[in-house]
């Protein structure tokens, strides 16, 4: 399972709207056939590991198929995974949790058994979980999971009084938060961000070049201009900008014209973009993992709605002082009782950096 784990890691940021899934096949105590949700969210993993194992004798009959998500139940543009296998004949299938979609949810377990077939679940589950949390969260709250990334100073500035920002942390700190924009379906900046950056928002490492992801930019007014890099490369990789509910009809054809794709959402009481309203739309677009990556300003309004699941904080053995501009914008804590918990899972050194990961604690 560990192995088909790490098959389903491969995918993470390609196969939206489905989950990443990764699927081993074993016959007398050897793999026969691997795979793992391809880009698009199909061929699905065990249609992938079933379709290498068909040249040889007798296929998959008798094997155990280990998956890292039950196996779909429904027919869509594909058949049904549970009923590849039970055709397959395997004899045995271990699944690490079951899939909360309605259309699934224990109905694949189910047509397993009846044909006859030994189920046994909750193999590395928490992993399984922690694996496809977007896609759970797109399926049970109606919004992606959301992975905050901060590159900061050891006292959380990201830039001086002045504005400058480039660069804080070292080049294998930006490495690897490329990587992460790899790993994710959208990365997802406010206009401030855009507007004094004018970033790219691409993955660019060596072999990772097809792998950045969609660029979303929360724009209350619509003010992203026609010239920014966001806009003009709108029609190479796709391009998002979340909107206030009524937006310049002549910024919006500017915009439009060039591919870039203008969502109004609701607004809060502030006027500006509501990021639960803009999490929501994201959702219903097929996204199911977002990368946030500016500014302080869009930090602390989802830090506010409690909308932050995770925490990559990358720290540079440097400092700025108090006149510098703040990581996170204030978002109403006025007591510690009411202070976002976290959990950290990873410690990691980041060539003269140092990389942190947490995960939010359930109130």
């Amino acid at each position: 399972m560990q192995a088909a784990l790490s098959l389903a890691a491969r995918g993470l940021g390609r196969t939206w709207p489905n989950p990443a899934v990764g699927c081993v096949l074993v016959r007398d105590g050897a793999v026969i056939g691997r795979g793992w949700t391809q880009p698009g969210g199909r061929p699905h993993a065990e249609a992938e590991a079933l379709a290498r194992v068909r040249d040889l004798p007798g296929g998959a009959e008798g094997a155990t198929a280990y998956v890292t998500l039950e196996p779909c139940n429904h027919y869509g543009k594909t058949p049904p995974c549970a009923l590849a296998l039970v055709e397959s004949k395997v004899a045995r299938v271990v699944v690490a949790c079951q899939d909360p979609d309605p259309r699934v949810a224990g109905g694949g377990l189910a047509r397993l058994r009846d044909a006859g077939i030994e189920v046994v679940t909750g193999v590395c589950e928490a992993e399984a979980l922690a694996l496809n949390e977007g896609f759970f969260n797109r399926i049970t709250l109606g919004r992606p999971l959301v992975t905050l990334k901060v590159a900061s100073t050891l006292d959380g500035r990201i830039a001086t009084r002045t504005g400058e920002s480039q660069w804080i942390t070292g080049p294998t700190a930006r490495a690897w938060g490329h990587r992460l924009r790899a790993s994710h379906d959208a990365i997802l900046v406010g206009i401030g961000t855009a507007l004094a950056d004018d970033p790219e928002l691409t993955c660019r490492l060596p072999g990772l070049g097809d792998r950045s992801p969609v660029r979303v930019v929360v724009d209350s007014s619509l003010r992203l201009p026609p010239t920014a890099k966001l806009a003009t490369g709108a029609k190479r990789i796709p391009t998002w900008v979340v909107t206030g509910p009524t937006p310049d009809s002549a910024r919006l054809e500017a915009l439009t014209a060039l591919g870039v794709e203008v969502l109004p959402v609701a607004a809060g009481g502030d006027g500006r973009v509501d990021p639960a309203a803009a999490l929501s739309t994201l959702a219903a677009r097929g996204i199911t993992r977002v990368l946030v990556e500016g500014g302080a300003a869009m930090a602390g309004a989802l830090l506010r709605a409690g909308l932050v699941d995770r925490l990559e904080w990358f720290r540079a053995a440097s400092l700025i002082g108090g006149d510098g501009l703040p990581a996170v914008a204030g978002f109403g804590v006025e007591a510690l009782s009411a202070m976002p918990r976290l959990e950290r899972t990873a410690v990691r050194s980041a060539g003269a950096d140092l990389a942190e990961s947490y995960r939010r604690i359930p109130s």
